[in-house]
């Protein structure tokens, strides 16, 4: 099962990404939106939405650049694996935090305001609880990271994402070994990119500029069934 989960498993969530967000974007355009209910209740969405942006946007580059980087780059910089770890921990606690804080304030408006709850989708309120599952998780690894300060733990995960993007078949067992709360991690992480392409988190890859000269809006029926 391990070698299901961390070396096949990587695979199928990455293909449904890609396919299944370029199928969205074709199909149905005017779906490839971040839905907003701003009009709904401003305040707490501007100050809840722009901590969990901030946030997850510092963890999600955090972790393209600690991730995929060779560790010979790092090495020729002099930069040593236990200082590595320590930023990772320092950056990605305080990133962390401030999505959890964030995210908290989106989900509590998406349940507890009716006005928002009756205009959210199962997958709206769903993929926003798994970031926050996925968060804590994310949280919890740093108390384990703390015991690793010499940096030898996060060159498992450095070596096993570097051999997932480089076809490695052993890939999956230079993490064999590492602490539960990082492997769910890891499991969920891969779980919300399956997901992607069928929630809201699409607008994450399109950057507003055309908006700029856009002619005027388009309005587009909702498939939701009336009352």
């Amino acid at each position: 099962m391990h070698q299901f989960f961390f070396g096949t498993y990587p695979y199928i969530a990455l293909s449904v990404l890609l396919i299944g967000s370029v199928a969205r974007y074709e199909r149905d355009p005017f779906t490839w939106k971040s839905s907003s209910s701003q009009l709904l209740r401003r305040k707490q969405l501007v100050i809840g939405s722009s901590l969990f942006h901030v946030g997850v946007l510092i963890i999600f580059f955090g972790h393209l650049i600690g991730l995929l980087t060779p560790i010979q780059i790092f090495d020729a910089f002099g930069i040593g694996h236990g200082f590595k770890q320590l930023m990772a921990v320092i950056a990605g606690g305080v990133a962390g935090i401030m999505a959890l804080a964030g995210g908290a304030m989106l989900l509590h408006r998406r349940l507890y305001d009716p006005r928002i709850r009756a205009n959210s989708t199962f997958a709206d309120t769903g993929i926003l609880i798994l970031l926050m599952v996925q968060l804590v998780l994310g949280i919890l690894t740093i108390f384990v990271s703390l015991q690793h300060l010499d940096g030898h733990e996060m060159t498992k995960f450095m070596a096993w994402a570097f051999g997932i993007f480089t076809f490695d078949g052993q890939a999956a067992s230079y993490i064999a070994d590492a602490n539960i709360l990082f492997k769910l991690h890891i499991f969920l992480g891969l779980t919300i990119f399956l997901l992607f392409p069928f929630t809201r988190l699409v607008h994450m890859l399109s950057a507003p500029v055309r908006y700029i000269w856009r002619p005027g809006y388009q309005i587009v029926r909702t498939k939701k069934r009336g009352a």
